[in-house]
């Protein structure tokens, strides 16, 4: 009797050993379907073999900028020591034109994913800044008042809804998404009238804005022929073709230079 009982002491031991091995013991399980699709997707990536395009915007014996009176609001002029213009027309003595706006207009496919990082326009020194850039439909857009004096935001787009808030305290911003693909989106103060901005709205990343020097660069390409548009405020608008090729940069040139 007392080697039967023994006999179902060790066997219950090795039931409670072997049941605690298969609950706790050995490589984890699987994650669940529910599981799986709650972790956050990883970060999406440049495709393999991306290119880029690469080019100057021109604009040489052009007009130059003009300076803007703000003696309007003594708040403003007293922001400034030395004279502001209006950046319409930003050329370097190198006859190269700042403030363009260059992007993918045709060959692009596919989706692409919207930036979790916030696109600012700054109102500073009674100027918008930037003066021209871009964004991606549904990417969150801030507007910030850096200046210690009123402004008012107002934006005119013709695809997007128009909205028109005023900002009366430094430091003040609010929050905007625009849900429309739109080239270009203006933006106006109505209580200075010399500030403007333009921001165009897109579906795709692939856009740059033409620098001091005229320069720009498109990264991140997928290899293919693409038409690629200039977009200038004052000047207009210019198209180009660029092929792109398994890892290679294309390079393209807008001359906006006066005729003869």
């Amino acid at each position: 009797m007392k080697s039967t009982r023994n006999l179902w002491i060790l066997l219950t031991v090795a039931l409670i050993v072997t049941l605690l091995g298969a609950c706790g013991g050995g490589e984890e399980p699987a994650a669940t379907s529910q599981e799986a699709a709650a972790k956050p997707a990883p970060a999406s990536a440049a495709p393999a073999g991306a290119g880029a395009v690469t080019g100057v915007v021109i604009y040489s014996n052009g007009d130059p900028d003009t300076v803007i009176a703000m003696d309007a609001d003594p708040v403003c002029s007293s922001l400034h020591g030395e004279e502001v213009h209006t950046e319409k027309i930003v050329a370097d003595n190198t006859g190269n034109l700042a403030n363009a706006f260059v992007y993918v207009k045709e060959g692009l496919a596919g989706s692409h994913s919207v930036p979790a990082g916030s696109h600012v326009l700054n109102q500073e020194g009674c100027q918008y800044t930037p003066h021209v850039s871009g964004m991606m439909v549904d990417q969150k857009l801030v507007i910030k008042n850096s200046d210690p004096t009123l402004h008012n935001v107002h934006a005119m787009p013709t695809v997007n809804k128009e909205f028109n808030k005023g900002q009366p305290f430094q430091g003040m911003e609010f929050e905007h998404t625009f849900d429309q693909e739109e080239v270009m989106v203006k933006f106006k103060c109505d209580v200075h009238p010399w500030m403007s901005s333009y921001m165009a709205v897109l579906n795709h990343p692939f856009f740059s804005v033409s620098g001091t020097d005229g320069s720009f660069v498109i990264e991140g390409l997928p290899p293919g022929d693409y038409v690629l548009e200039s977009w200038h405020e004052e000047l207009g608008t210019k198209t180009a073709k660029a092929t792109v090729t398994d890892g290679g940069t294309a390079e393209v040139s807008f001359d906006y230079s006066p005729a003869g």
